[in-house]
């Protein structure tokens, strides 16, 4: 005999154990999508009331369904996955000054929401700005690269001023000089030996590189050399 009670005790508490049964289950999702009022998938409920109530998933998917069968929540099917939500005609009418009071919270989350997303565009610009800027240790160091830079071009500048080698502007002028006329006279004889040259190539069998090779003509492209912009 009291082998015979000992039976159904062990099995209820294993039942316990997994989870709330189907009807507390159902109980649970009905008060639930009432209370929340927007539309779940079973994946999301159980994800919501696992903690607080131990549901399994098992258990979560056939109350759903079964809330459905009986009318009591409306369930709508998506592709492969399925939304469970309450039935609209089941609850309660708002009365007017009770919509009116949910418009006006409505409208007073939009503003905190948009001063919200404002003040978050500034802190995110003025994140941008700070990791774009020099920490203080980099600032140190560029300062003291710039110290040692300004000692250099000091340093730099007084070898220049104590130097006895210093050119004229009169000595400056007559080199200038020279070279315009040293450059004038390099374009025409240039321009000369290439008219020349054309000339003989018109009668010549063989290429313009094959004659420069047998005549031994080295061109100033040759050694990368090129006149000095006209002034």
């Amino acid at each position: 005999m009291s082998k015979g009670r000992e039976g159904p005790a062990a099995g209820g508490a294993a039942a316990v154990t997994g989870g709330a049964r189907p009807a507390g289950a159902a109980a649970v999702l009905f008060q639930y999508l009432r209370e929340q009022n927007r539309p779940y998938s079973a994946q999301d409920a159980f994800g919501n009331l696992q903690r607080e109530h131990g549901l399994g998933k098992a258990a979560v998917v056939k109350a759903l369904e079964q809330l459905a069968q009986q009318g009591r929540v409306r369930e709508k099917t998506y592709g492969k996955q399925k939304i469970y939500f309450a039935d609209q005609e089941q609850l309660p009418a708002a009365s007017d000054a009770e919509l009116r009071a949910l418009d006006e919270a409505i409208a007073a989350l939009s503003a905190k929401v948009q001063a919200a997303q404002q003040s978050c565009r500034h802190m995110e610009a003025e994140l941008k700005e700070l990791n774009g800027s020099m920490t203080t240790p980099e600032v140190a160091r560029e300062i003291e690269e710039l110290r040692k830079d300004c000692a250099n071009y000091m340093e730099k500048l007084e070898r220049i001023k104590s130097a006895t080698n210093h050119v004229t502007p009169e000595e400056k002028e007559k080199v200038c000089s020279e070279q315009k006329l040293y450059c004038k006279e390099w374009r025409r004889r240039k321009r000369m030996a290439t008219e020349l040259l054309d000339a003989i190539l018109e009668g010549y069998p063989k290429s313009k590189k094959q004659f420069f090779e047998e005549v031994g003509i080295e061109t100033d492209e040759e050694h990368n050399v090129a006149l000095p912009a006209a002034v």
